[in-house]
Parts: C-alpha cells; sequence; structure tokens
C-alpha cells in the first residue's frame, strides 16, 4: 500500500462555446502535491486545483450548457511509500 505524494501534472483541459468561437481553458496542478478536482452542480461545473488537505487554491467556473468539452489528463500515478 503507498501513497500518492506527486501529483504535479494533472490537468484538466475546457473547451466551451464563447458565442461561435470555441474558447479552451485549462485547470493544472502547479506544484507536488496538488491535484485537480471537477464538480458538477446546479448547472455549473467548477473546475479547483487543491492542495493535500482540500484547500482550493484556483477555482474556475464554467456553465454547463456551454462546454463542449472537458478532458482530464492525470499526472503519471507514481506510488510513493
Amino acid at each position: 500500500m503507498g501513497i500518492y505524494l506527486d501529483m504535479k501534472g494533472d490537468r484538466v483541459e475546457i473547451v466551451i462555446d464563447a458565442g461561435g468561437t470555441p474558447r479552451t481553458y485549462e485547470v493544472v496542478a502547479t506544484k507536488a502535491g496538488r491535484r485537480v478536482d471537477v464538480e458538477t452542480r446546479r448547472g455549473l461545473v467548477e473546475v479547483s486545483e487543491v492542495t493535500r488537505s482540500g484547500t482550493p487554491v484556483r477555482t474556475a467556473r464554467f456553465m454547463a450548457s456551454r462546454i463542449l468539452a472537458l478532458v482530464e489528463h492525470p499526472a503519471a500515478d507514481r506510488e510513493k511509500d
């Protein structure tokens, strides 16, 4: 059994419809130990970079009806003890 310590590199790409032109946004886990969480609630999609303790560092919110694609790119899983 191991603990995943390094999640740096986790990223989520979001493509939205911005009035006929698609726009791409990216949320990336910028430091070791951080991860990217995606939550959907009440017509909104919230993408957050969070610390090990669960504290949000950066958050992006999008209307679910405007999202064309949401692609999660997990960091390479490396198991450390």
